[in-house]
């Protein structure tokens, strides 16, 4: 018997350090986007549900370029995430400008998304592995929260710094994630001055979660909190890993983390893409993507 999945991309935020909707830059041979290897690599394995998350203003260019596409290998869904889509009693304040961050994006999906689901960047390429495990894990129903993790070495990059959260495993579970927001060639620094080593098998975490629709009761509570304290504060923003942190601290699931041995691919900086370009394109040549 199938079991229904939903995979959720979250593709609301316009890429700051690339400029444009990275989301839609084509890499593959017909004009496809990251996403596309994504949905092929998540339907493979078993997902039967894709739910875009967008803003309305991109919605037209979006599902032209992207959903037109994507329609024709699996059910299709939108969300949109919007600057005034706040729990009942909150007013997002006038001169607000900066979405709220992937916590509030994940929210804003709670009435279409009605089975377990993973989150995923639109613009990261997380590789089959992946979504394998991810379904797998999802499929048991054990009731606990899960993530895909990568070894750091396999997701930088030779174009700059990069921002990882450094995950603390215990027992294949999840204990804490540490943003560690200036990484090269494996160390890091926080002064610009002093570099400390990490170890290249560290397990990182790139945004890649799994969970049961219960999540979106402990976002809503964990919104109202940050929405009373801060929703004047400019440019504050909530995001998932802070909400999985509470849910760790306050002792009320597991995360189970599973552990991708593929290499992790994405477009931080306009120069990364040419080796995106030619590490997908490879994996079309070998054959792993039929039809693109």
């Amino acid at each position: 018997m199938s079991f229904d999945a939903t995979l959720v991309v979250m593709a609301a935020g316009m890429g700051s350090r690339f400029g444009g909707l990275k989301q839609i830059e084509p890499i593959g041979p017909h004009g496809q986007a990251i996403v596309d290897f994504s949905v092929y690599d998540a339907k493979q394995a078993g997902f039967n549900k894709v739910v875009f998350i967008i803003k309305h203003e991109i919605e037209d260019e979006f599902k032209k370029i992207v959903g037109s596409r994507i329609e024709k290998m699996i059910d299709v869904d939108y969300a949109f995430q919007e600057i005034d889509m706040l729990p009942e009693g909150f007013t997002a304040p006038a001169d607000r400008t900066k979405p709220w961050g992937t916590a509030h994006a994940i929210y804003c999906c709670r009435d279409v998304v009605k089975t377990p689901f993973a989150v995923i960047n639109a613009d990261d390429y997380y590789g089959k592995s992946a979504y394998k495990k991810m379904y797998n894990h999802l499929k048991e129903q054990k009731g606990d929260f899960c993530m895909v993790g990568f070894r750091l070495e396999n997701t930088l990059t030779e174009n700059g710094t990069v921002s990882r959260g450094i995950c603390e495993v215990e027992n294949g579970v999840l204990k804490s994630v540490t943003e560690r927001t200036k990484i090269i060639d494996c160390k890091y620094t926080e002064d610009d001055l002093n570099w400390t080593e990490l170890p290249k098998d560290s397990i990182v975490s790139m945004n890649m979660w799994g969970f049961t629709p219960d999540v979106f009761g402990y976002i809503e509570k964990d919104l109202n909190k940050f929405f009373a304290e801060k929703i004047n504060e400019p440019k504050v923003e909530y995001y998932l890993p802070t909400v999985v942190s509470n849910v760790i601290a306050n002792g009320q699931k597991d995360v189970s983390v599973l552990v991708a041995e593929d290499k992790w691919y994405g477009v931080t900086y306009k120069e990364d893409k040419a080796g995106v370009v030619t590490a997908l394109n490879e994996k079309i040549n070998n054959g792993e993507y039929e039809g693109f």
